[in-house]
């Protein structure tokens, strides 16, 4: 028989079962964020890894919980930090992987370890979702200086403190704001992207420090999209040093480990290098010298190329070093010009230290050092900066903006803070932490213009409706600010092409702030007529002598680069007409007009022994070479260029002033013969340089001169040291008397006979 309920029996049920729904609500709700959790763990989504994982407030009451994802663990111990003993331990609340312990009189947060038993063994570590406040350190102020980009993210070895125990580890910080997780994958972590996301910023970056982790540690980042889905794993854009193929994995590196020794050298680089001699030796680390190990050929090492290209440096007198890319790239055959990992010195020839050892080696030995630096394009490869988060976040998004048709690479969008921010960087680092003395910019010519090797339709035009890309002239205006507010005693140099203006103006006269600039025009009009035969080089003679026309527009370098000995079109000693005698006269008397006209100098490796092939990266110099007069001879002759141009000051000091030249004979284009002189700031010292750029000898040719006196030859390239003809050039062994005849403007000469295909350098006795 069914009891009949009472109307006050209905008043206490109603909230009753109104209660009971709560629970059962609350209990599906908190079943529901259970779920929902293991889901993003499980499918390495969690976006924020600090509010469901650690030490956190107990939702449920008084104290604290332990949380603790670790897939395939059995069973999970807490230990107080260096305790021996567990003090409990954790209940499994998903069999994913998911632990959990409460800790209800707990009143204050503490250090703990964790100790995961797996099948295997056991794991004991200090939990990284603890420590949120170093994870975040230093974001507040990371758009306050551009370095701040390399000493706040990428991973940085922190130490924090538990009462005055140190921790020790690893602090990652990457940004992928269009990302909607991140997880740190490495070696410790099976690159099992589940196992240790990252915490989400306010501004875009994800965080997580890691104790326990060292400097040799392999690591990558495993970003999913904003649909998702998961991206290729990726490289650390601000990893310090990487893992060759296939790995492409960044390496934690500590910069402060390595010890210098060349503060003598840094001190002695105070001044302005435009009155400096800069005689560059342009390299290819992977291609100047090979060992054979095991039948099979090699490169050198940082350490061996010390021992071994420093001394031949000495040997030879070049002044400064410049090496070809040596930020990390993934592909041996764009030799450096398409990099991944700007802050990072390739592996290839050794880490970090091993190159710091290199730069200080070269100082030590009186020798600067000047890297090649590509901020204009990277390449497509899917661990680099391409698509990074799933969206164009260093490149522009408008292929006709962001696609360079040329070299199939992405083109950096200079507009954007973050990238700006990150290309300046990557500058700075080398001078900073690998003490580099000075960066030459790559391709700043297709970083200029929109229009740069693009068809009409194919680019877009800026603001105002022209071809200048005015967020790439912003940035390399604020490189060069910030290199030579920071970094006083280094030097940029322009790989630039155009007659864009000012290129190495400062920026407070309106230009980009370069110190220098390449002289494209210069080694392309002289090549041009060195390589003609010299019967008819009198209908070429302007192109040996327009340079002169616009070189006090910029601070010139001449450059005899890499570019001009690939790809068909020969070595130096190839491009030189006439037979085997002549061939290697002329490349010595193209190369004493060369040190003899203004500008600084660069020679690509293989121009001193003057190489018979191409240059192939792939391979050595032709070292065997050397076993021949001829090229014995082109090496003493740089030698001697490089010592002459050094002990005389008047051959660099006034190299952009317009005193530092006078021009003797330019327009004796029938005799293909130039003459002018080189003289220093106080005018005490005047070199006349001759170059005759024919097989016949010029005999009885006058030249003038300023003052009465004898007059020596101090160097001719036609000499038999060199494997010249040694042709007599007078009576005095050298030595030529002025007289009272007057020629090419001036009251006194002297008579000589000018040697064949050849540079002669004089001066006064005495001076």
């Amino acid at each position: 028989m069914n009891k009949k309920v009472t109307k006050s029996e209905k008043k206490v049920a109603k909230p009753v079962k109104k209660a009971a729904v709560k629970i059962v609500k609350k209990q599906e709700s908190v079943h529901d964020e259970h779920a929902s959790l293991i889901s993003l763990l499980n499918a390495a989504r969690l976006p924020n890894p600090f509010e469901q994982l650690g030490l956190l407030k107990n939702p449920k009451g008084k104290g604290f919980i332990i949380r603790a994802w670790l897939p395939g663990a059995l069973k999970v111990e807490l230990y107080a930090l260096s305790e021996k003993k567990p003090q409990a331990e954790f209940k499994q609340t998903d069999p994913s992987g998911l632990f959990e312990i409460e800790l209800p009189t707990l009143t204050e947060k503490f250090t703990y370890e964790l100790n995961a038993i797996y099948e295997s063994g056991n794991h004991r570590f200090v939990d990284p979702y603890q420590f949120h406040d170093i994870a975040f350190d230093g974001l507040s102020t990371l758009h306050e200086a551009p370095q701040n980009v390399y000493k706040t993210l990428g991973a940085q070895l922190k130490t924090t403190y538990a009462g005055d125990q140190a921790i020790s580890g690893v602090r990652f910080i990457v940004y992928a704001p269009n990302a909607t997780s991140v997880s740190l994958i490495t070696e410790f972590n099976h690159w099992d992207g589940r196992r240790q996301p990252m915490q989400r910023s306010w501004c875009g970056h994800w965080v997580i420090f890691v104790p326990d982790l060292k400097a040799g540690c392999a690591y990558k980042f495993e970003l999913k999209d904003g649909l998702g889905n998961r991206l290729p794993h990726k490289a650390d854009p601000v990893g310090f040093q990487a893992e060759l193929y296939p790995s492409h994995s960044s390496i934690v590196v500590d910069h402060d480990q390595y010890q210098w020794n060349d503060d003598a050298w840094r001190a002695s680089q105070k001044g302005d290098k435009r009155y400096s001699a800069m005689s560059i030796y342009e390299v290819h680390l992977g291609s100047w010298k090979r060992k054979i190990e095991n039948g099979k050929e090699r490169m050198l090492t940082y350490r061996e190329l010390a021992a071994e290209l420093i001394p031949y440096l000495v040997e030879l007198g070049y002044t400064h070093l410049e090496v070809m890319p040596i930020s990390e790239f993934p592909f041996d055959g764009s030799w450096g010009y398409q990099p991944v990992g700007l802050f990072a010195a390739t592996s290839r020839f050794g880490d970090a230290d091993d190159l710091k050892y290199f730069v200080d080696q070269c100082h030590q030995a009186g020798i600067g050092v000047i890297v090649d630096w590509v901020p204009a394009h990277f390449p497509s490869d899917p661990h680099g900066l391409a698509r990074f988060d799933g969206t164009p976040l260093y490149e522009y998004e408008d292929p006709r903006r962001g696609w360079h048709p040329d070299w199939n690479s992405y083109i950096y969008d200079f507009g954007r803070d973050n990238v700006r921010q990150f290309l300046v960087a990557s500058a700075l680092i080398w001078l900073d932490k690998f003490h580099i003395d000075g960066l030459r910019v790559d391709a700043v010519a297709s970083m200029l213009y929109w229009d740069y090797s693009r068809e009409e339709g194919e680019w877009v035009p800026n603001l105002d409706g022209g071809n200048h890309n005015y967020e790439a002239i912003s940035l390399l205006k604020w490189f060069n600010e910030e290199v030579y507010r920071q970094y006083p005693n280094a030097m940029t140099i322009a790989e630039e092409s155009t007659a864009f203006a000012g290129v190495s103006k400062p920026t407070f006269e309106g230009g980009l702030g370069f110190g220098f600039k390449w002289n494209m025009g210069w080694m392309h009009d002289t090549l041009s007529y060195i390589e003609t035969d010299p019967m008819y080089r009198k209908y070429h003679h302007h192109e040996m002598t327009f340079a002169m026309v616009y070189h006090y527009n910029e601070h010139f370098v001449l450059p005899i680069s890499h570019d001009e000995v690939v790809h068909g079109k020969n070595s130096m000693l190839g491009k030189m007409p006439g037979d085997e005698w002549q061939a290697a006269a002329n490349l010595r008397a193209y190369m004493g007009y060369m040190y003899a006209h203004p500008g600084k100098k660069l020679n690509f490796m293989g121009t001193e022994i003057a190489q018979t092939s191409e240059w192939n990266h792939n391979t050595g110099l032709d070292w065997h070479l050397l076993e021949f007069d001829k090229h014995k001879g082109q090496k003493l002759l740089t030698s001697d260029l490089n010592r002459i141009y050094k002990n005389n000051s008047a051959f660099y000091e006034a190299d952009y002033d317009h005193k530092g030249f006078e021009w003797l004979d330019h327009s004796d284009g029938e005799k293909s013969v130039i003459a002018f002189v080189r003289k220093n700031l106080q005018q005490d010292q005047k070199i006349i340089c001759l170059s005759n750029f024919t097989p016949l000898p010029r005999d009885g040719y006058r030249v003038a001169v300023d003052q009465l006196g004898d007059y020596e030859v101090i160097l001719n390239s036609d000499s038999e040291y060199y494997w010249g003809s040694n042709y007599p050039m007078g009576d005095n062994l050298g030595v030529f008397a002025a007289e009272r005849q007057p020629w090419q403007g001036k009251e006194y000469s002297i008579k000589l006979n000018l040697p064949p295909l050849s540079t002669v350098f004089l001066c006064k006795k005495g001076s």
